[in-house]
């Protein structure tokens, strides 16, 4: 960017060209620029150049020649404003509004990311944010096995005045609940198979043991010991 004093003209210094990354800065430096340069409004609206009438007035066809010369200088601006890389992307809009909503609708991403991007945002300008601003985006991005909780507290409480504190102590209690059942069902499933097992083992044990008491009465009494139980050779 060309260096800036007091006697350069705003329009002489070339503007924030974006690369594709950090979008959220390059876009706010981007229509700062825009609006320094009166032509913010030919990027924000997708207004039309209305025809000329009939034998047209002096003051008509000053606005008309005004009016097209800012939709052309705004789609002008944005193409010098990107890389050539975004650039082959972007040639073949035609107004400078279709351009600036493409790339917004490219690079801001999806709720979470702009989330990640307002906090680097933050740490970028040094702006500390409030509870509510931090709770609003907690809201919207932690995953769908919380939405219990979220209507839970929705039900009893006033979301836009809830503490960071609480939400993240309601949100804790859920997911150690989830955990302590998830826990709960792995145990009470070992339990069950040790018992089984235990149980077979049981029966195996009776019976043999019932096997054997009736073996050992099949014995007549020992010819040396004059005792039931077991066969001579074993006395």
């Amino acid at each position: 960017m060309e260096a800036w004093s007091a006697e350069t003209p705003f329009n002489a210094i070339a503007p924030p060209v974006f690369n594709g990354e950090n979008y959220p800065v390059w876009a706010i430096r981007m229509e700062a620029y825009l609006d320094a340069n009166d032509l913010w409004e030919a990027v924000e609206e997708d207004y039309q150049v209305l025809p000329l009438p009939d034998n047209p007035t002096m003051a008509q066809m000053k606005s008309f020649k005004e009016t097209k010369a800012r939709k052309s200088k705004a789609k002008n601006c944005l193409f010098a404003a990107v890389s050539s890389s975004i650039f082959t992307k972007i040639m073949s809009l035609k107004a400078a509004f279709d351009i600036w909503n493409y790339l917004k609708k490219e690079y801001e991403g999806n709720e979470k990311i702009k989330g990640m991007q307002v906090l680097n945002l933050v740490r970028l300008f040094g702006t500390e944010f409030a509870d509510t601003r931090i709770v609003q985006k907690i809201l919207v991005t932690v995953p769908e096995r919380f939405e219990a909780t979220i209507s839970s507290l929705e039900n009893t409480k006033d979301l836009s005045k809830i503490g960071l504190a609480e939400l993240i102590h309601a949100l804790q209690a859920q997911e150690q609940r989830r955990l302590m059942r998830s826990e709960g069902s792995v145990e009470g499933a070992l339990a069950a198979k040790v018992q089984t097992n235990q149980g077979g083992k049981g029966k195996y044990k009776g019976n043999k043991k019932e096997s054997s008491d009736s073996s050992k009465s099949d014995f007549p009494p020992c010819k040396h010991c004059n005792k039931k139980g077991h066969p001579p050779s074993k006395c």
